[in-house]
């Protein structure tokens, strides 16, 4: 239908409704569409109470909105248990519409604002504890500097599952990408350095070579998959060093094995995009600087079937472009 004869029709149904009908109409749409993303959050998040939590919604609210939704649709979105809910074959069915239904609004929002020249919006960003805390944060907030109408939402783990299952934008991962179904885009190279508080080598000297760090107190984060096993490399020689856990410092926090061994506790292998401010001003000293971990790169992951609004592939264009600046400052020492 062409736009002129729509906007005839339209204008012909507000006549005939009046103003307060054709408000209440609009009224209901909209109470409409927040019933359709109260269920896709609550599918998403495998809970009612979470769902909710994200929109505004009290648990009781959240649980009458959806009462209605299956009303009017005469269907049973959920089976509801005391500690989850699960989609029914209908639910199923209705989800995938919707998802699609919010993708096309989402779209046309986000053409609308393109064609403005503005971006606007939330983007959900996942990505490693410390790099989160002490790069990415600053590099978000330059990032909505650039554009005042984007609101970062930035959660911080370092447990890949756990960031792959939740309801995000994009995640920022460094390694080996896993068979996890999203989209990557090579953001930079990485690796990994060992390194130390100065004092803490005051104190108990520095290993000459691989094999002399079993006399030296390891700090781990026992979250991630080379924990227990450092692997290094110099040129073609190979070291794959086994950390005595017995006398390692552990944690799941990338961030705290950080800080410990800026506190002198002990010598971490941190990835280079951590610990290169540290290094530049002293506060830890590269060891055995001729080893390091093989190179993997830092990836940006976005979901294969979801949309990609400009703002998200905007973010992804200026991390490209940070990260590439920030290793022209890594020297030729790294």
């Amino acid at each position: 239908m062409a736009a002129p004869q729509c906007c005839i029709l339209a204008i012909d149904l507000i006549m005939r409704l009046g103003s307060k009908g054709f408000s209440k109409i609009l009224e209901q749409s909209m109470e409409d569409l927040d019933a359709i993303r109260l269920f896709v959050e609550a599918a998403q998040q495998g809970g009612l109470s979470a769902a909710g939590r994200k929109l505004g919604l009290s648990p009781a609210a959240a649980s009458a909105r959806l009462q209605r939704l299956e009303a009017a649709l005469s269907a049973r979105l959920f089976d509801r248990t005391t500690r989850q809910l699960r989609l029914t074959q209908e639910g199923g069915r209705y989800l995938a519409h919707c998802q699609a239904a919010l993708a096309a609004l989402e779209e046309g929002r986000a053409a609308l604002a393109q064609a403005n020249g503005t971006l606007s919006g939330k983007i959900r960003i996942a990505a490693p504890s410390d790099f989160g805390r002490h790069v990415l944060r600053q590099w978000l907030d330059d990032f909505a500097s650039l554009h005042p109408r984007v609101l970062p939402a930035l959660l911080l783990s370092d447990q890949m599952a756990h960031l792959l299952s939740d309801d995000v934008d994009l995640v920022v991962r460094f390694g080996v990408l896993p068979d996890s179904g999203m989209a990557a885009r090579r953001l930079a190279d990485n690796w990994r350095v060992l390194c130390a508080a100065p004092g803490y080598l005051q104190r108990k000297g520095a290993p000459e070579c691989p094999e002399q760090l079993g006399d030296f107190d390891p700090i781990i984060s026992s979250q991630a998959g080379w924990a227990s096993q450092w692997q290094l490399c110099n040129g073609e020689q190979r070291f794959d060093f086994k950390v005595p856990l017995a006398k390692a410092r552990e944690t799941n926090d990338g961030a705290l094995a950080r800080q410990w061994a800026l506190d002198g506790h002990g010598i971490v292998l941190k990835s280079i995009w951590d610990v290169h401010q540290d290094l530049a001003s002293g506060r830890l000293v590269q060891v055995l600087p001729a080893w390091r971990s093989p190179e993997a790169p830092v990836n940006a992951l976005y979901s294969s079937g979801r949309y990609l609004a400009p703002r998200v592939r905007a973010l992804v264009d200026f991390l490209v472009a940070r990260f590439d600046e920030a290793a022209q400052g890594l020297g030729p020492a790294f």
